[in-house]
């Protein structure tokens, strides 16, 4: 069992998550990512000799509500296996999103398994017993969820809006069609493979055979 004593080594895991949400409202992302990392990396540094940087696990494009993350569920993998016995994270919102799971692995599932988890802005440290920015994670999770769940209400009705007034927000677009250079809420004709279409058109109105489809794309 890992005791913080003055010999133990913290074997450190910098766990780093960008959302798609972020780089949609105007975060460059890596920009991101590097400051996130060099803040983190700092930080475990200035710790001194005890600990130990492990590995630095980097999730992009994940949402903070769903912990079913590449690197995280890898850093999961880590711990079990022994290689890690603490997390570090820039924020509570970092680690997730989802109030109910986020305090499972903070209440629960960390302690459960000898981990020291650090939310660095925060000031979250849980093997410090008397700091008092430990009390107040769980209420940080729940307005960080809030936070998820009016964001991704607003996104909803943004692209409700938008698709009323005749704007694409889809992403692949269908055959015969392809998005404006100059705005990708706009459909343009994609006149090759609208010539496709209309032959297609023309040959099942004609009762042409599947080979003769297939003929179409060879």
């Amino acid at each position: 069992m890992i005791e913080p004593t003055e010999k133990t080594i913290y074997k450190v895991a910098i766990y780093i998550r960008l959302s798609k949400e972020d780089v949609d409202r105007g975060y460059d992302e890596s920009e991101s990512i590097k400051n996130q990392r060099t803040l983190l990396t700092e930080y475990v540094e200035k710790l001194g000799w005890k600990y130990e940087l492990v590995d630095i696990y980097i999730d992009q494009g994940y949402t903070g509500t769903n912990f079913n993350r590449p690197a995280f569920q890898r850093m999961i993998r880590d711990i079990n296996s022994g290689k890690v016995n603490m997390v570090v994270t820039k924020d509570l919102s970092r680690l997730g999103r989802d109030y109910v799971e986020t305090g499972e692995y903070i209440e629960k599932w960390f302690p459960e398994n000898n981990v020291r988890y650090v939310s660095v802005t925060d000031g979250i440290d849980t093997f410090e017993t008397t700091n008092g920015n430990n009390d107040i994670a769980p209420f940080k999770s729940i307005l960080n969820d809030m936070y998820s769940k009016d964001l991704s209400k607003k996104i909803r009705t943004a692209l409700h809006t938008m698709q009323k007034q005749g704007k694409w927000v889809g992403g692949k677009t269908a055959i015969g069609y392809m998005k404006d250079p100059n705005d990708k809420n706009k459909l343009i004709i994609c006149e090759p493979e609208a010539e496709i279409v209309k032959t297609i058109f023309d040959m099942a109105i004609s009762r042409k055979s599947s080979g003769d489809y297939k003929r179409l794309f060879e």
